[in-house]
């Protein structure tokens, strides 16, 4: 499954272009709801069995859960410190979080404007905001680690979701939903200074709130085809066909799971 969303990245990689001095690249990126945010970038640790619970680590249920879904390391990209991200498609998909297969979806927005509160974890922020949505955070080459930055609240008495632009800090995780306002008009996010890379997860814990964790429970992902430094057109019909392929791909990936 992993090799598989890698190739969907040398795919979209392999789109690239130079404006001017700014490299423009372009990304069809699959995220599963086992990509924990929290992971980004982890690549000392070691993730155990679904009959073991982490020591430390993200939390898991105390009972074998219907699918025993291993949190998996969120798929990562490219960028440096200035580049503008944007979606060039919003993104689609949809995620079950709750026990038994086949429950509720949720979209990349996620659901509600509120009712998510999870606290750090390994360097990486604490995160406020709708549950369970598409997520990013900047991150530089370092393994994450240490003091993590102040969290960023996505809740309607914070930043909220309708932003035009927003300028995260290194490991501040970012609200992306399906990238653009209400409006319909694609989001800006900038790339913050010492930034070599940006993951993109799903932020999840025990009702949502809390420490992160409860990852080993969740069906489905979502999709999306993300541009760095490049602007959002109308793709060609080539690019639909491979959007349909992913989304047949993910359908795929959760009957496997079941």
């Amino acid at each position: 499954m992993r090799h598989w969303k890698r190739k969907a990245l040398a795919i979209g990689a392999m789109a690239t272009m130079v404006a001017g001095s700014v490299q423009a690249q372009v990304y069809t990126v699959s995220i599963d709801g086992s990509d924990a945010i929290w992971l980004a970038g982890r690549t000392d640790l070691t993730i155990p069995s679904a009959n073991q619970d982490w020591l430390g680590g993200l939390g898991r249920h105390g009972f074998s859960t219907p699918e025993e879904i291993l949190e998996t390391l969120p798929p990562i990209i490219a960028v440096s410190g200035g580049d503008e991200i944007k979606a060039l498609d919003p993104a689609v998909g949809g995620i079950s979080f709750f026990l038994g297969f086949g429950g509720t979806l949720y979209g990349p927005g996620g659901n509600t404007p509120t009712g998510s509160s999870l606290t750090a974890f390994g360097g990486i922020s604490s995160y406020t905001g709708p549950q369970g949505p598409l997520v990013g955070v900047f991150l530089d080459d370092a393994v994450p680690s240490g003091t993590p930055p102040a969290g960023l609240d996505f809740s309607p008495s914070g930043l909220g979701t309708d932003f035009a632009s927003l300028s995260p800090g290194l490991g501040q995780v970012f609200y992306i939903g399906d990238g653009k306002t209400s409006g319909g008009v694609f989001q800006t996010f900038i790339a913050p200074t010492g930034a070599t890379r940006l993951a993109l997860g799903i932020p999840d814990g025990f009702g949502f709130g809390g420490p992160p964790g409860a990852y080993d429970d969740n069906d489905g992902g979502y999709r999306i085809r993300i541009g760095v430094n490049s602007v959002p057109t109308i793709p060609e019909p080539s690019t639909y066909a491979l959007m349909a392929l992913g989304l047949a791909g993910l359908g795929w990936v959760a009957r496997r799971r079941r």
